[in-house]
């Protein structure tokens, strides 16, 4: 048994997930907001949150192909299961990918009249697409897979009435809607953009305790849907104290005002907390998963490709990430870290505005 390079491999394609996670989290979340205040007349959170859109979601949908290219070369013996019982949700998700892709390339070239029917397009599946990619773990969970003539399936009718649904998805919905807000709220603070700060905050206040709830509920779903995994996290009890405290820590930031400043909270520290919390949650559920890809019918062992395989394919992806990591080290200097593209929406929202 090759445990080591097997574990290698499952460290590899979680820090995939969850870059992906956190990534597309803000950029779907971005996508919602950006419909959202459109509608209701706020053009500059709007602008700002399509000034973030633009260049970011190609970039995300990098990590998910890796992810899913990882999945299936690193663990092979995996694939069987959850290709039939991931067939239905996962084609959905690839339809509701591509529609978005492709709204947000055309979107930038319609006419007016069609631009805002794009946007919100763009912002429905921005919500639908966290909402269901996330149903991936409690299908892990194995309660609601069933044999059928010695195949695998997924069992609808049992998920859609399951606490599990309702809390993952709910979780899904909240955490994306609250770090993207937060995130905005950061970059609208260095446009300054007083206003769009301002709305982005108190989104990100009133979605805090949502996503705090969501998070409990899947505690309390698990004992009930998967008490294996249940007791397990109890025994990682430890950093889920520290991810709520992280959180917490982020939430208070949203309220913490240095003496002379106008504008209350710090909401790069609530996105810097917000994430870290996500990683120690993210460690306790992994690490209470683990040996199981899905439980109880295939493990990491099991489920492992051949070592030599293994370490062909690792020395590809560190080669393809070294060649990648130039190209997301500019588009952060350029799109994310550059004060000047950055206060450009707000320039050009000024210079309408005076017009």
């Amino acid at each position: 048994m090759h445990i080591a390079d097997a574990t290698l491999a499952v460290i590899i394609l979680w820090t995939f997930i969850f870059v992906y996670a956190v990534a597309a989290s803000i950029d779907f979340g971005a996508g919602f907001w950006s419909m959202l205040y459109m509608n209701r007349g706020k053009l500059g959170a709007s602008e700002m949150a399509n000034r973030y859109l633009s260049p970011s979601w190609e970039v995300t949908n990098v990590f998910i192909v890796l992810i899913v290219v990882s999945l299936y070369s690193f663990f092979p013996g995996a694939n069987d299961i959850l290709g039939s019982t991931l067939l239905l949700p996962g084609s959905v998700i690839l339809l509701l990918l591509a529609f978005r892709s492709a709204f947000l390339v055309f979107s930038h070239s319609a006419v007016e009249k069609y631009r805002r029917v794009l946007t919100v397009i763009s912002g429905m599946s921005g919500v639908m697409i966290p909402a269901l990619l996330i149903l991936v773990l409690p299908v892990t969970h194995g309660t609601f897979i069933h044999a059928v003539n010695g195949v695998k399936l997924l069992d609808f009718s049992t998920l859609f009435m399951s606490l599990s649904f309702y809390a993952f998805t709910g979780f899904a919905i909240t955490n994306t809607l609250y770090l993207s807000s937060l995130l905005l709220a950061d970059y609208a603070r260095v446009a300054g953009d007083q206003e769009a700060y301002r709305v982005y905050r108190k989104s990100a206040i009133g979605l805090g305790p949502f996503t705090l709830l969501m998070a409990v509920m899947i505690v309390v779903a698990l004992q009930n849907d998967a008490d294996w995994l249940f007791l397990r996290l109890q025994g990682n009890f430890f950093w889920l104290l520290l991810a709520v405290f992280a959180f917490l820590l982020g939430y208070l930031a949203l309220f913490y005002s240095k003496k002379g400043k106008a504008k209350p909270g710090v909401p790069r520290a609530s996105v810097v907390l917000t994430i870290v919390q996500y990683l120690l949650a993210g460690y306790a559920y992994g690490k209470a998963h683990y040996p199981y890809i899905v439980y109880p019918y295939v493990t990491v062992a099991q489920g492992f490709t051949d070592p030599n395989t293994f370490r062909a394919l690792s020395i590809s992806y560190l080669i393809g990430l070294m060649l990648l990591l130039p190209g997301f080290i500019f588009f952060w200097k350029m799109f994310i870290a550059d004060h000047r593209y950055i206060r450009a929406d707000k320039d050009s929202m000024d210079d309408r505005g005076n017009k």
